[in-house]
């Protein structure tokens, strides 16, 4: 039975998650769909590409993984179908893939659209149907696609320095836990063995990595290193975005804030300084 995974922006509010599905499975009725999320914020490349880079990696070979985020950032004349390290992506032309893979793909074609008036998250899951369906009958991506040069965005790195690491915020969770885009092999290679501090929303500071939550007192704060090698920051049994006034990185939402910074302060950084 092939596995496939769903991650979008589109929410689960209205019928479309489940038509979704249901568009897939007209094609191919054994399709295992499983859902990652649909509450990926709108415009948010970073936190799209961290979530679903952290979701594939954790699935067998085979699996293709529909991606459909910021499908219409522009008019699309395509979607891309990518196949690197035996998975199969499928997402919009919008440079969200070279994101994710932090690299090339290793094929990439496109599936061409049909000349519509009005084009929709259904007409485009249509399209990766029809290709996952043809996948599965024993074509090749190059018998589903054509070929063609893809958009090229970089993934949000960290400004670091022999004696200091500057991280954005990348993603928040459930829980209002922070993560930053700071990797454990990062931050240990600059580290290099020295004392560090920790420093967010001006003043606020964590001097040690914790293991778990446990590691400190109920309502305090602490800093870790996720499952997925990121650094966190949160609070024992509290809400760390809100009270320290932390938001995710977002080209856009970043445009807004500056607009109204004068009404209330966000911060969307994180340092690390080593002595």
């Amino acid at each position: 039975m092939p596995l496939l995974t769903l991650i979008s922006d589109i929410g689960e509010k209205d019928f479309l998650t489940g038509a979704i599905k249901g568009q897939l499975l007209r094609y191919q009725q054994d399709l295992n769909i499983i859902d990652i999320t649909h509450s990926i914020s709108a415009f948010n490349y970073p936190q799209a590409a961290y979530v679903s880079r952290n979701a594939i990696k954790n699935y067998p070979t085979g699996t293709f993984h529909l991606i459909l985020v910021n499908l219409f950032d522009e008019n699309p004349e395509h979607m891309l179908l990518a196949e690197h390290n035996g998975h199969f992506i499928g997402c919009a032309d919008n440079g969200l893939l070279t994101m994710i893979l932090e690299d090339t793909p290793q094929k990439v074609v496109a599936l061409e659209l049909e000349k519509l008036h009005q084009k929709s998250a259904l007409f485009c899951t249509n399209v990766f149907a029809k290709a996952i369906f043809e996948l599965n009958a024993g074509k090749t991506i190059e018998d589903v696609g054509v070929p063609v040069n893809i958009k090229d965005k970089q993934p949000l790195k960290p400004i670091i320095s022999e004696n200091h690491i500057e991280g954005q915020i990348i993603f928040i969770d459930n829980f209002e836990n922070v993560i930053v885009n700071i990797n454990k092999i990062e931050f240990e290679e600059t580290r290099k063995g020295r004392k560090f501090s920790i420093v967010f929303k001006r003043n606020e500071t964590i001097d040690k990595i914790s293991e778990s939550y446990a590691d400190v007192q109920e309502g305090d704060k602490l800093a870790f290193f996720n499952s997925a090698g990121y650094l966190e920051i949160a609070i024992n049994k509290g809400n760390a975005a809100s009270l320290f006034g932390l938001q995710g990185y977002s080209e856009k939402q970043q445009s807004i804030q500056q607009q109204f910074a004068s009404n209330r302060l966000f911060y969307q950084t994180v340092k690390v300084f080593f002595e």
